[in-house]
Order: C-alpha cells, then structure tokens, then sequence
C-alpha cells in the first residue's frame, strides 16, 4: 500500500474524530513516512509495518472518547467510550461489556433502592389515605425509618457511582493500552 492510500483510509476510519484531531494525527504518520523514507524503506514497508489503517483508526477513536470521559464524565461520553474500546476487538466484548453491565446494573439497583426507601413515607402517607381502617403506627414509623436509610444509601451511591466511573475510565485506559501494546504500529 503506498503512502498516499494509507492515509486516505486512515482519514476515512477517523471521520468519528473532531478534524483538528485527525489532522494532527495524519500529519504525525506523514512525518514518519517521511522518516522512514529518508532511511531509505519503501512506502510499502512502512504501510505494513504500521498495520491496518482501521485498526489504527480504532485505537485512536478509542484513546480520544477514553481522553473525553476523562474531561466530562457523562453518561454519553461514558457509551461513547465503552463502545470505541469494544471495536478494538471482539475479545473486548466479553472483556469490557460484562463489567460494563454489571456495574450499571449494580448502580441503577443501588440509586433505586435509595429512592424508593426515601418516598416510603409519602407511600405510607398515600395508602393511609386510600384504606385509612388499616392505619398502623408502625408502618409509618418503620417508613421514617427506612426514608432515613435511604437518605444514606443515596449518599452512598453518589460517592459509589463517582468512583466506579473513575475506576471504569482507568480499566478503559488500561484495556486501550494493552490493545496498543499487541499491535505492531507506532507509539504516540
């Protein structure tokens, strides 16, 4: 492949990234074409020693949505991010998806208990107001009860949620390096 295909598909997998970043990026492998040339190895060789232009592609999409979360941690970058790291690979769908889901569904459990623990006051206070012959002073003592657990477990899952998303982002970072470390292309 020469120079000039190399980097039309690589310009054409990195229409994901903003331009600016994908300038910076295909003027970086020009210049080492233009090294690599100056050593006196032929286009062809520096196209095979790079790898693939989608694979390149999707590491640096990868890197840049991970880069992202790291400025705004939004649910939307998060996805975003998840998803560019399993284009990586298919072993990256078992790697990544299944600590993904887990960990949404562990928090969303977590954010909901707290929830519904909080409003079991108003919830007691309503079906007294429908059946008020059932009218028990324990129900709503336990309620205020459970309003106060509640109020900790929110607390809880706030810190829960903001350090599982660090820790997410780091196991990210972490599985877009070992990605790069396998493949056979240049180091940025």
């Amino acid at each position: 492949m020469t120079k000039k295909q190399f980097i039309a598909e690589l310009n054409a997998s990195l229409r994901r990234l903003p331009s600016d970043e994908r300038q910076d990026i295909l003027q970086d492998i020009e210049e080492y074409f233009e090294i690599g040339l100056e050593e006196g190895k032929t286009e062809e060789q520096l196209s095979v020693s790079l790898g693939s232009p989608q694979q390149i592609a999707k590491e640096f999409v990868a890197t840049y949505r991970v880069e992202k979360v790291e400025e705004t941690a939004t649910a939307g970058n998060i996805f975003r991010a998840v998803w560019a790291v399993i284009g990586l690979g298919f072993f990256n769908l078992v790697i990544v998806l299944g600590p993904f889901i887990a960990l949404v569904g562990v928090i969303i459990a977590g954010w909901m208990a707290g929830v519904s623990f909080v409003v079991s006051p108003i919830l007691v206070l309503i079906n007294v107001a429908i059946h008020p012959q059932i009218f028990e002073l324990f129900d709503l003592f336990f309620s205020i009860g459970l309003a106060g657990l509640g109020l900790f477990i929110l607390i809880g899952m706030f810190f829960a949620t903001r350090a599982t998303t660090n820790g997410f982002v780091r196991y990210l970072k972490y599985n877009v390096r070992v990605v790069k470390g396998g493949m056979k292309h240049v180091q940025y």
